[in-house]
């Protein structure tokens, strides 16, 4: 065994898991300002121990329990066309139990995220409601191909069209996306230095670069993207590597761009011109080795969505003992396997 051998770091599974389980129990308290997002935060555990292959760390009585509990935020309401999943059960009562009420609506987040967490957990998707999603989803969709996260009062920009491109391969409908105004929105986004940004005349950025490839990359449009631009968006791409990668030019690296950055370089079939080393090498520096969890930066305080996108970003390196991540869609190769599973039974 040569010296520099013990100067590599190491992936501390186990402290990872500790700390990933205690979120499936109660949100610490330093999170309470994600109360309405909690199906979020829920995606970020269970897809980390996903990827860490220890999803039998939850015995089946808690999963049963965390599927029951997706489902109760399940909204169907086909005359206000909200239907889908909540963040959270905030705004849920014993007066508007199974009720359809005033603010009970789905948000695209939270079907996207919860959608996930079911596949990832096992269940048969039998309990959703998938026209009655579909129908709600194609309202989202504005005049200028992007989407909206909700029926009113919420943001617009591409990471609400990579999850409806999302939601509708995992229900396995596409009826909902008129894909060729999706496509000619992001086609305007792109800069002129061919990264992609959140909307037409913004600056671009990493994260919106990797939802734009991802829904060319589900809705099979890749080749919309000339030699110049396929070209000019890998040179951004790589660009953003120092150790580990950044969003921005003239920003700091940033643990969860070694997943929007990789995955969107791993779609485009140039990640392997990246340094596999430097990258490894700062992710697991932000990892804490007492408590367990990653940050974006080293020696700051941990989350888990920087520890879902780290353990991400580690499984496009192929990481030993980690399941691979599928670039397009954010959940496990095993994932995939049970959600084509599904869909065969529903043909």
């Amino acid at each position: 065994m040569s010296l520099d051998t013990f100067d590599k770091p190491i992936l501390n599974r186990k402290v990872h898991i500790k700390y990933l389980l205690r979120f499936l129990d109660k949100i610490p308290a330093e999170f309470i300002s994600c109360d309405t997002t909690r199906i979020t935060i829920a995606y970020f555990v269970i897809s980390s121990l996903d990827v860490l292959n220890s999803l039998d760390a939850i015995d089946e009585e808690k999963k049963q329990s965390i599927i029951k509990w997706i489902y109760s935020l399940q909204v169907t309401d086909d005359e206000e066309l909200v239907s889908g999943f909540q963040g959270s059960s905030t705004i849920n009562t014993s007066y508007n139990k199974n009720l359809n009420s005033l603010y009970k609506w789905s948000h695209l987040a939270g079907t996207y995220c919860g959608l996930c967490c079911l596949v990832i957990l096992g269940d048969d998707l039998k309990n959703v409601n998938r026209k009655a999603i579909v129908n709600s989803l194609k309202i989202l969709q504005l005049p200028n191909g992007c989407f909206t996260g909700a029926k009113d009062g919420t943001e617009n920009d591409m990471r609400f069209l990579f999850m409806a491109a999302n939601v509708c391969y995992l229900l396995n409908d596409w009826s909902a996306i008129d894909i060729s105004r999706a496509v000619d929105f992001i086609q305007k986004s792109i800069s002129y230095d061919y990264g992609i940004a959140q909307g037409p005349e913004l600056e671009s950025h990493g994260g919106s670069t990797y939802c734009a490839v991802a829904t060319l990359a589900l809705c099979q449009k890749l080749d919309i993207l000339n030699n110049s631009q396929l070209n000019g968006l890998r040179r951004w791409l790589l660009n953003r590597q120092f150790t580990g990668f950044q969003g921005r030019p003239n920003k700091p690296i940033d643990t969860c761009y070694s997943f929007w950055v990789g995955a969107a370089l791993k779609i485009l079939d140039a990640f392997h011109l990246s340094n596999y080393e430097h990258n490894r090498s700062f992710v697991l520096a932000t990892q804490n080795n007492i408590i367990g969890g990653f940050s974006k930066w080293v020696n700051t305080h941990c989350d888990p969505l920087h520890t879902y996108l780290g353990l991400a970003g580690l499984s496009l390196m192929r990481e030993k003992g980690l399941n691979e991540v599928v670039p397009m869609l954010n959940i496990t190769y095993r994932a995939l396997n049970h959600l084509k599973h599904i869909h065969e039974q529903w043909t």
